[in-house]
């Protein structure tokens, strides 16, 4: 019997490893082919009635507080930035962290307050001195106030950051430094840009109501039009994003824009800006942007078209460009929210409004027009030429009681020698 040849040893069978591809897959990677588009949800309907009901209470609740009035719709954004950085706030909390850390929660929104007094102090300081001009102590009380805003807010964020440094633990540095940059990027990202929704409000509703109508408008074409339509995804960072929504709800947008303008145009109680604090109707000259122009259609029209004029008004053509901003550019405020949700790895900011998320959710877009909205109304719609108004704003606010006394005595007698 011949003996095993043991010369070579036995060799175990290699284990196949399979090829781990040279990016990662993600969860998302595969929305980008359309697999995960709405038009392909098969739950679809079911979301968009939850969606649709609590989209009607927040378009009746807004139409609400549009009709009381500046002074509520002012309120309302508060709030609704009280909401927003609520949920941020939270969005990197640790509980463990936060147990050795009595109190450093509030230290947040001692800093957020903070802002909320420099910001809407300057926004709103001429408006207050305005609605107490007729008594005079409250007039000096407020104007003495205003002379010391700038100041006063300055000390009260150094005090917030002593509080700070103060308040600084061994081990928990890095959190602690980390929610101080957490802070104030809300504070200058979400707060500060939304603050400029509340200085178009008394510029005259109308430059608050129209753009954040407009972003609506957007975001519910888009839906639609996604829902019915969507075939093409428009970017990664959105898988549920299509093209086709996108060009529909732009078309939507521009359109609305022009035909809301002439619309909103007409009343008195959206076009008039509010000079004070008060909460009564207003009556005032609406300006050339809000009187109507006849454009006759005579010869662009054939003779069976019933309309051979139409009313435009001015501020219509004004309306294109913030529609065109609405549709294009706005929606990018979108886009950064939802890759910042995936870069933490969540699907909504919160969950206070049913089938939308959170506040911060539906207030991504509306902080990036509100901002476009103001800016071009001070640059292209506002006169920038010395006014009444603005002269006597310097006046009031930077001249005591007795220089105002002292040049209201010498304008008097400047103005008795001409005569």
């Amino acid at each position: 019997m011949q003996p095993e040849n043991n010369s070579n040893p036995p060799t175990t069978p290699r284990l196949r490893h399979r090829r781990r591809p040279t990016a990662e897959v993600t969860p998302d990677a595969g929305r980008a082919n359309g697999n995960n588009l709405l038009v392909d949800d098969r739950n679809k309907y079911k979301s968009m009635l939850v969606r649709a009901y609590s989209t009607v209470w927040m378009i009746g609740g807004f139409a609400l507080i549009v009709y009381v009035g500046h002074l509520y719709i002012a309120a309302m954004v508060v709030v609704i930035q009280i909401f927003m950085a609520r949920e941020l706030f939270n969005l990197l909390r640790k509980a463990n962290e936060e147990r050795d850390l009595p109190g450093f929660r509030l230290l947040n929104w001692y800093f957020f307050f903070s802002v909320m007094l420099f910001v809407y102090g300057r926004i709103l300081s001429q408006r207050l001195v305005n609605t107490v001009t007729s008594d005079k102590f409250l007039y000096q009380f407020v104007s003495t106030l205003i002379k010391y805003h700038m100041a006063v807010c300055y000390f009260l964020y150094i005090t917030g950051f002593v509080w700070f440094i103060l308040s600084l633990k061994k081990k928990l540095y890095k959190y602690q430094f980390g929610q101080y940059a957490w802070t104030h990027m809300i504070l200058i990202v979400v707060f500060t840009q939304s603050s400029f929704t509340v200085a178009n409000i008394f510029e005259g509703i109308f430059w608050f109501l129209l753009p954040a109508t407009l972003i609506v408008i957007n975001d519910i074409a888009a839906y639609i039009f996604g829902f019915f339509f969507g075939r093409t995804p428009l970017i990664k960072l959105s898988p549920k994003k299509t093209w086709e929504g996108f060009i529909g709800a732009s078309v939507a947008t521009i359109t609305s824009a022009f035909v809301l303008a002439n619309i909103l145009g007409r009343f008195q109680w959206l076009t008039c800006p509010r000079k004070d604090l008060s909460t009564g109707w207003l009556h005032c000259d609406p300006g050339p942007l809000f009187k109507p122009e006849i454009f006759n259609l005579s010869g662009w029209v054939p003779q069976w078209f019933p309309w051979k004029e139409i009313s435009v008004l001015p501020v219509q053509w004004h309306a294109l460009c913030l529609g065109l901003f609405a549709s294009i550019i706005a929606p990018f405020g979108g886009f950064f929210a939802s890759g910042f949700k995936r870069a933490f790895k969540i699907k909504d900011f919160g969950d206070s409004i049913p089938g939308h998320g959170g506040i911060t959710d539906r207030m991504d877009c509306q902080m990036v027009m509100a901002v476009f909205a103001y800016i071009y109304h001070q640059s292209f719609v506002v006169a920038q030429t010395l006014s009444v108004e603005m002269i006597l704003e310097e006046i009031l606010t930077s001249l005591t009681f007795e220089e105002q006394q002292d040049l209201y005595t010498k304008l008097g007698q400047v103005l008795h020698k001409r005569l």
